[in-house]
């Protein structure tokens, strides 16, 4: 429980005592609100000392590179005082946000910089998706032909993660450690029957064959063609996976089959070293030894992932800036966690008035969400456009639905080959909870000017009626008519031509370049030099959007975070009720 409950609970509790107490309450208050305010003071203070300090690279430093946490794509400013507030206040659970684009700007610094002997990656259950491994990957690879070595040391290798550290020179284990290679499947649960049991009938208005994302709602299994569409991208990303190990570990494609399909996660540690899936079984302790023959000297020193984020970079003095935006997370109207379309259109507005801005990166990682929300970020882009900046998108793990509406408008699209994107559609959901309402006895009625003035409430009490569909039907119609004349229009071809390969289709990055929906294969750094060429630069330095959140914010806005599984759970209730009615948002599958 924290603070802020403990002091809920006794003004709750305060209410049935004498009212001659009440001032040992209110001095408990005051004195926590004090100590509160004390404990901020102080790690403000603190928080600015350690925030100004810049590590310093020394002679034989190597990257260790943790492969733990979660990946976002920007990371988070350093709080030196993180573990103990987590502590006081129930947060301390929550996992380590890696941001991609420390951990892309350490790489290239580590390449660049000759003090920096090689990287260590340490771990291997970092929470990655695979066109975002991709890029880290890429990231090593070209780190390694600065001639510098690449060592992987783990207890664990989840298969996205072994995919990742099999660019490493070796490959080390723990005697007792797993590699998990097995091949990816795809889950999705499905609610229709617990629905139906509890009386409740969600009413499905969608446009799009494969538009599956409703799926779950509705039936029991998968229908014939999201089994389609999740074959294609799933045996996709698998053979990239296969392709890019083998290359790495000297195996063919067809050894990599077999071997997941003996289930590696579950065999003998001997076998990995036999099938030539790492180089050898060690304790961490032995590791010093290895880096002390790699470097060839016993005085070195490691630097993580935050410290060499605070190392001092050339200055650029270049008056000429491209801007990175990042768009990450599901789209929403205007509050949540990921792309608020609010938040979003004020970002993009305040860059398009920037007089050293000449140039927009947009990096879109989204599967979607609120269709309104992702037409009012489309007319903000175009708004740039407006201005004389050419806008290029970077597409992350996903740019689908929602996501690809907001970047469709874009002068020049890049995807990863594992890139998920299209998913041109959009679907309505309304829950009829009319036979709950029967079983737990609850009636309704009222009063109404005229036809339909009693409609939403009506469709949720009572169901809607085939009028009441069809007005819901022609509504969505036209949200899918104007997704798909704004795909048109950015990707200046026939609003048909788009309708063939919509219907909520979910495309791979390199399938989605053989059909025209992006231009070119390739990572944000590609991105950033084809925005360089169309605005004519030839000299230039990055700024990013939105900036990082002060790391005490972040800590005073986690303080009303629900902490409890009921809390968590009517928070969820909360979030589905106030969802847009309509949505632009990707099938949800979870892939292992």
């Amino acid at each position: 429980m924290n603070l802020l409950n403990f002091i809920r609970k006794n003004e709750e509790g305060e209410e049935k005592k004498p009212r001659k107490k009440r001032g040992c309450l209110w001095t408990i208050i005051i004195c926590a609100v004090v100590y509160i305010g004390m404990c901020f003071a102080i790690g403000a203070a603190f928080g600015s000392l350690f925030g100004s300090h810049s590590a310093t690279l020394t002679e034989n430093t190597i990257y260790k590179l943790k492969l733990e946490g979660v990946l976002h794509e920007q990371g988070q400013e350093t709080n030196p005082f993180a573990f103990m507030m987590g502590d006081m206040f129930g947060a301390g659970s929550q996992q380590t946000v890696v941001g991609l684009d420390d951990l892309l700007s350490n790489i290239k610094l580590a390449k660049e910089n000759d003090m920096v002997k090689g990287i260590c990656l340490d771990g291997g259950t970092l929470a990655i998706a695979p066109a975002n491994a991709k890029t880290l990957r890429d990231a090593l690879l070209d780190f390694k032909t600065s001639g510098k070595w690449v060592v992987a040391y783990s207890e664990m290798y989840t298969q996205t993660n072994y995919y990742i550290a099999s660019v490493a020179d070796q490959i080390y284990l723990n005697p007792v450690g797993v590699v998990d290679w097995k091949g990816l499947g795809g889950q999705r649960m499905y609610y229709k029957r617990l629905l139906e049991n509890l009386g409740v009938e969600m009413q499905i208005i969608k446009v799009g064959t494969f538009k599956s994302a409703v799926e779950p709602y509705f039936r029991t299994s998968m229908s014939d063609a999201d089994r389609k569409q999740t074959e294609r991208y799933l045996f996709g990303i698998w053979d990239d996976f296969k392709a890019a190990v083998a290359t790495s570990r000297n195996l063919s494609v067809e050894q990599l089959d077999a071997y997941a399909d003996e289930y590696m996660t579950l065999q003998d540690q001997s076998k990995y070293i036999e099938y030539n899936l790492v180089d050898s079984l060690i304790y961490p302790q032995q590791m010093d030894s290895i880096v002390k023959k790699l470097v060839g000297t016993e005085d070195y020193t490691y630097m993580g992932t935050n410290s060499m984020a605070t190392v001092e970079r050339p200055v650029n003095m270049s008056d000429n800036q491209i801007a990175i935006v990042y768009a990450d997370g599901q789209i929403t109207d205007d509050s949540g966690d990921g792309i608020v379309g609010t938040k979003m259109v004020k970002t993009l507005n305040k860059v398009a008035k920037e007089k050293n801005v000449k140039a927009v990166v947009f990096r879109v990682n989204s599967p979607g969400g609120s269709a309104n929300a992702s037409e009012q970020i489309w007319h903000a882009v175009t708004m740039l456009q407006e201005k004389g900046l050419p806008v290029v998108v970077s597409m992350g793990d996903y740019a689908a639905s929602g996501g690809y509406y907001i970047s469709c408008a874009a002068d020049y699209i890049y995807a990863e080959p594992t890139t998920l994107t299209g998913s041109i559609g959009i679907f309505g959901t309304v829950p009829n909870i009319n036979k709950l309402r029967d079983k737990i006895g609850l009636d309704l009625d009222g009063v109404s000017t005229n036809k339909h003035s009693a409609l939403e409430a009506n469709m949720i009490y009572k169901g809607m009626n085939p009028e009441e569909l069809a007005l819901m039907q022609n509504m969505v119609n036209r949200g899918y008519d104007l997704f798909t004349q704004r795909c048109a229009d950015g990707r200046h071809t026939t609003q048909e031509s788009i309708k063939q390969i919509a219907e909520g289709r979910v495309w791979l990055g390199k399938d989605a370049l053989e059909l025209g929906l992006v231009d070119e294969l390739g990572n944000i750094d590609a991105a950033i030099a084809k925005a360089a060429s169309l605005a004519g630069l030839t000299d230039w330095k990055v700024v990013s959007y939105p900036e990082k959140k002060d790391p005490f914010m972040e800590l005073i806005e986690s303080l009303g975070e629900p902490d409890t599984e009921e809390e968590r759970i009517i928070t969820k209730i909360k979030e589905f009720a106030s969802q847009p009615r309509i949505m632009a948002l990707m099938p949800e599958i979870e892939i292992q």
